[in-house]
């Protein structure tokens, strides 16, 4: 699937946002490296502290479905700028891999491309809780 297509689902997926307070629908598509879809739109609640974004919904219907093994996410929100991942959403994605692809889009012809890596640098994941513990 190319960037332009998984772009193009993000933003179908945006037309789903449910954003009464905030009025700033963002959609994500997420590419697994089986070449399934996962989309999401960010969903939001009078008690904003429940409110989801759209990355974070579209990578925890793909992990309930078993499916972590994830490429890429595309990520739209207004087209006239690019909308990147909030840090809560970068420090989920990084959860997953460092190689992860993030097309940050205003359309499906403008983008920017980077890895989670780029967005999130020395980040905290899985392998450090492997490591000693320098305490008593």
């Amino acid at each position: 699937m190319s960037y332009s297509q998984l772009i193009a689902k993000a933003r179908e997926a945006q037309k789903k946002a449910y954003v009464p307070y905030s009025n700033f629908p963002v959609g994500a598509a997420l590419l697994t490296k089986s070449g399934k879809i996962y989309t999401g739109c960010n969903i939001e609640c009078a008690s904003y502290g429940g409110t989801n974004c759209a990355e974070r919904t579209a990578i925890f219907k793909a992990v309930s479905e078993g499916d972590k093994d994830i490429e890429a996410i595309a990520v739209v929100g207004a087209t006239d700028e690019y909308t990147f991942p909030c840090g809560i959403c970068r420090q989920v994605i990084v959860e997953y891999g460092k190689d992860i692809k993030l097309i940050i889009a205003k359309t499906e012809e403008e983008y920017k491309l980077f890895t989670i890596d780029d967005l999130l640098p020395n980040s905290f994941t899985p392998e450090d809780l492997d490591k000693p513990k320098g305490c008593c």
